[in-house]
């Protein structure tokens, strides 16, 4: 029961994640894509109330005139939009499910002995450790190098870098990806939580007091926004990686994350410039060329043909049966005792269902190593050979 109540927790916290995600993410789209369509004003009484451009749109048979202010506009609209709560309802439900996930079971989920050997608790405080080091890390570079835009891109892309190499140095490599994305989710929230919305706040509080609102804070919210806009397909990928075990059980996962990451942010440029009125191809042809070069990297090595010992018999499915018994039925069976249903529906507790998973098997627990999960059940190179062996002689029942 209590694995029931688990996955549908599961089920509940990750609709509600993709839903909020998908509403903060199509207005990130949208705001980027205002910001950079706008045009001067036409009308002169426009640009004396301190309009700075403003772009008509027509949709759903209506017409629209977006306009944005130099700072502020003269007068406060008495209904003002804020764009905070999907940010925070992203963040807060993917904690949820991280928790649920990870936390809950760190023993599964965040540690992987072949990496680094550590207690749960340490995994845990790691973890949680590592969400609050990535906001003090990037927030002290924006505040230490200011309005000095490239330098500072520089600086937070080299921090990238070596959080996503220190994370898949001490957490399993599923959890790694994760925790990476986690990160840059969780800069991205603090950023509208701690420095967008509160000076937007500030400005709309100068404005009811009659007074001209500081530059500043539009300035600083602005900087924050734009590299929220560069984070979000690469964080979009690692909340999608864990289906994808050939890039996380790759030897030099890190890289191979970093690589995709880029892709994601060149394509995301793409789109930038193409509100600018700039239809930079060259941005989505480099970013599908490190996809492949990702693709061709990632590309498993034939495993080693498992020769059969003269005379022995071969290898069966009842053969191979008790080693999936012991090592992956705790998950892969009609009932498993570590949760409520089997991951991806996967049954490896009967001979039927072993040979027809005979393939994602193979594929899972030989090619990618990836199962079981951080081998919290220590299955053996000797098993892994044997399930080898049983498959590339023709997956006998």
């Amino acid at each position: 029961m209590q694995g029931f109540i688990v996955d549908w927790l599961n089920l509940a916290l990750r609709w509600l994640h993709v839903v909020v995600a998908i509403a903060w993410i199509g207005e990130s789209f949208y705001f980027v894509a205002l910001d950079n369509s706008l045009k001067p004003p036409k009308d002169p009484s426009a640009t004396k109330r301190g309009v700075f451009g403003e772009l008509w749109h027509v949709h759903g048979g209506g017409f629209y005139n977006m306009q944005k202010y130099t700072v502020a506009p003269p007068n406060m609209p008495d209904d003002l939009h804020w764009s905070k709560w999907p940010s925070y309802t992203t963040w807060m439900s993917g904690f949820g499910l991280f928790m649920v996930l990870y936390l809950f079971s760190p023993s599964t989920y965040l540690i992987d002995k072949n990496v680094l050997d550590m207690g749960p608790v340490v995994a845990v405080s790691a973890a949680l450790g590592f969400l609050l080091a990535g906001w003090i890390v990037y927030d002290s570079l924006c505040r230490l190098l200011g309005n000095r835009d490239g330098l500072l891109g520089i600086c937070v892309g080299a921090y990238v870098v070596i959080a996503a190499w220190l994370a898949c140095h001490v957490f399993a490599g599923r959890a790694a990806y994760l925790i990476t994305g986690a990160t840059l989710a969780t800069i991205m929230s603090a950023n509208v939580f701690f420095v967008i919305i509160p000076g937007q706040r500030k400005m709309v509080a100068a404005m009811l007091k009659g007074e001209v609102p500081n530059a500043i804070y539009g300035k600083r919210g602005k900087q924050r926004s734009v590299h929220n806009t560069y984070f979000t397909l690469p964080v979009v990928f690692v909340m999608l990686s864990n289906h994808y075990a050939m890039t996380y059980t790759h030897p030099y996962n890190w890289a191979v994350l970093l690589i995709i990451m880029l892709a994601g942010a060149l394509i995301r440029q793409f789109f930038v410039m193409r509100h600018r009125g700039q239809v930079l191809w060259y941005l989505p042809v480099i970013g599908v060329l490190l996809m492949f070069g990702a693709f061709a990297w990632t590309m498993p090595k034939s495993v080693p043909t498992v020769a059969p010992v003269a005379g022995a018999p071969a290898i069966r499915v009842a053969d191979i049966e008790p080693i999936l018994q012991q090592r992956c039925a705790t998950c892969h069976a009609a009932h498993p005792t570590m949760m409520g249903a089997a991951p991806a529906g996967v049954l490896l507790d009967t001979p039927e269902s072993i040979s027809l998973n005979a393939q994602r098997l193979y594929q899972q627990a030989v090619v990618l190593k990836a199962m079981p999960l951080g081998n919290v059940t220590q299955m053996t190179d000797g098993e892994r050979s044997k399930i080898a062996a049983w498959f590339q002689g023709g997956a006998l029942k």
